[in-house]
């Protein structure tokens, strides 16, 4: 009877860090789905910016950049927004790891890891 109680407090323990590792690696599947997401918006919002004659004025109303920044938000669960002018748009989208983070995009080309705007911005600080 002794021995069972040891192997089941043993697959206990086994079962509690397997446990820890998978909340870990969900974590990072869903910061590579928000990181995915606002890629693809980079691509995007160049093709809004050719047919809208070289503005990005309406990137943020174009209904492919509206489901990449959703889908980016849900899968980080920690806020964003996207912001767009006749020169310029900015997206940012939280990172479900961390809830100081965020990963930003813009029209520049930048793709990167940046602490949480608190207020309006027009590119990735």
């Amino acid at each position: 009877m002794i021995e069972l109680l040891v192997v089941v407090a043993i697959i206990g323990i086994l079962a509690s860090v397997v446990l820890a590792s998978l909340n870990t690696a969900r974590a990072k599947g869903a910061d590579a789905a928000v990181k995915a997401n606002l890629a693809n918006m980079r691509a995007q919002a160049e093709l809004v910016y050719d047919s809208n004659s070289n503005s990005y004025e309406t990137v943020c109303a174009d209904p492919n950049i509206t489901k990449a920044q959703t889908a980016a938000q849900t899968a980080g669960g920690n806020g964003g927004a996207c912001a767009s002018a006749s020169g310029t748009w900015v997206s940012w989208a939280g990172l479900k790891g961390t809830t100081t983070d965020a990963w930003c995009v813009d029209n520049t080309g930048t793709s990167k890891q940046v602490t949480k705007p608190a207020a309006a911005i027009t590119v990735c600080p």
